[in-house]
This record gives structure tokens, C-alpha cells and sequence, in this order.
């Protein structure tokens, strides 16, 4: 069994078919998959998908390049939908600095917002990072000051020394459908260097369809298992037991899961 720790499910690419995707994924071997939110409406969306769905649960945040677009009371919402049922994780939140949709210290504040709200509620938190790692590290640093951090750098892409300082900071790494590109190779020795006890699989779907299903437009949870293969063959584990343990460590990390 798998389980999909970054899939947005609530986007409209799922409107026509959402249950028969849960369906397929759980018929795929995927246990449990993450809805994450992007926003406050969206994040309401993810709740209400986990109440739907017994595979689904929930993370809710304000990603960093939607923070721009958070009206007056939107971060309210979030401290309130944090504590609903089938709620596991805070999230999206980081720091990008590849699309200029909002202002970068507007970005620092609301990942500092997540940050907070992680150490006082006990929720995980989920990063998104692009462009920006040494920025995402200095708030990280300054963050596990005030006590542990629990958290994961979702879709990974950063090399080996950002992932080791993650890792030292009490981090779990993510991977996504870009492992397992052809032009990865990169990505894929930094793969192995992830303790077995810090790794996690994820989708990040509708996007970054993998190998060999990556000509999909849409990409879905029961791909997944298509970068848990690729991963297993690269770390010279069987697919079983990287299944097996990226699942305990998913549960681990977000010990509300089901």
C-alpha cells in the first residue's frame, strides 16, 4: 500500500471524474491521499473531500504564490478549518521566488504564519519551494529556534546539501513524477541519499505526470506508484518494501492519517 502525500484533489481537472479517481487510486494500492489546499476556499474544498471520501484527508494552507489573492479574514478561516475533522497537515505554505505573483516578504509572512501554527497546534507542515532555498532554510533555522520542526519538503528538486540540512532540521523529502524524468539524474543520486526513515512519495497531481505515463495531461493518485518503482529501483530496494516503509513514515509524519 502507497499513500499519496500531495495530490490537489479539489482542482477543477477532477470535476468530471473525482470518485472514480479515489476509486482508481485505491484500487491502485494507494491507502490515503492528502488534498491540499492552495487557498481558503480551496482549503474548505480538501475539508470537505475528506468528510466525502474515507481515502482522503485533508491539508489546509495558503500557498505562496496565492498569498497575493488572501482577503481580510482568509487566515482566520485557516486556524479554523485546522481543527475540523480528517485535517491533517498545514499546507501548501513556503517560499517561491520563480513566479512574481506576490510580493516575497508577503510570502515570508504567511510561511511564518503556517510555521507558527504548526508548533502550536502539533499539525505537520507541507513546503513548497522553488527558487529559494537558501530563504526557505533561513526561516526554517529561525523557526526550530522556538522548539521542533515537523514538517515536509514536498516535490523535492534541490541538491543534496539542501535536502542533508532539511533532513538535519527534522524534515521529511518528498518526491514527485520529476524524479523519474530522463534529465533527473540529479535529482535521482540526491534520492538516494535519503535516509529510508525520511522518505515520502507523492503525485503533486493534476501536474508532473511520471514515467511512463508522463505524455498524460492529467496526472493522478494512483501514479504515485510509478515514482515509488523508480525510487525502489534506484535505491536498489524491492517496490514492497519502499511501499511499506514511505508508508509508515507518511503516518509518522502526519499521525492523524487514518
Amino acid at each position: 500500500m502507497l499513500i499519496d502525500t500531495h495530490a490537489h484533489l479539489d482542482q477543477h481537472a477532477f470535476d468530471a471524474d473525482r470518485s472514480t479517481v479515489v476509486d482508481r487510486a485505491v484500487a491502485g494500492g494507494v491507502e490515503q491521499l492528502i488534498a491540499i489546499g492552495v487557498t481558503a476556499e480551496s482549503s474548505a474544498d480538501c475539508v470537505r473531500l475528506a468528510a466525502q471520501y474515507p481515502a482522503v484527508s485533508a491539508a489546509v494552507g495558503i500557498q505562496p504564490n496565492d498569498v497575493a489573492e488572501a482577503q481580510p479574514g482568509d487566515w482566520d478561516k485557516i486556524a479554523v478549518l485546522a481543527e475540523k475533522p480528517g485535517v491533517v497537515a498545514l499546507g501548501e505554505t513556503g517560499l517561491d521566488r520563480h513566479w512574481d505573483f506576490t510580493p516575497f516578504e508577503q510570502q515570508q509572512d504567511y510561511f511564518d504564519r503556517h510555521l507558527r501554527l504548526s508548533q502550536s497546534s502539533g499539525l505537520p507542515f507541507i513546503v513548497h519551494m522553488r527558487d529559494c532555498g537558501e530563504d526557505i532554510l533561513e526561516m526554517l533555522r529561525e523557526a526550530s529556534g522556538r522548539g521542533p520542526l515537523s514538517g515536509v519538503m514536498h516535490s523535492f528538486t534541490g541538491d543534496a546539501e539542501l535536502a542533508a540540512e532539511c533532513l538535519a532540521l527534522g524534515l521529511y523529502i518528498s518526491f514527485a513524477g520529476m524524479v523519474t524524468f530522463k534529465k533527473s539524474d540529479e535529482l535521482r543520486a540526491v534520492a538516494k541519499t535519503v535516509p529510508a526513515d525520511r522518505l515520502l512519495v507523492e503525485t503533486d497531481c493534476p501536474y508532473l505526470s511520471p514515467e511512463p505515463v508522463r505524455k498524460i495531461r492529467r496526472n493522478e493518485p494512483a501514479h504515485v506508484a510509478h515514482t515509488a518503482r523508480l525510487l525502489a529501483d534506484v535505491r536498489g530496494e524491492s517496490f514492497a518494501d519502499l511501499a511499506a516503509q514511505t508508508t509508515a513514515n507518511a503516518k509518522r509524519l502526519f499521525p492523524l492519517l487514518p
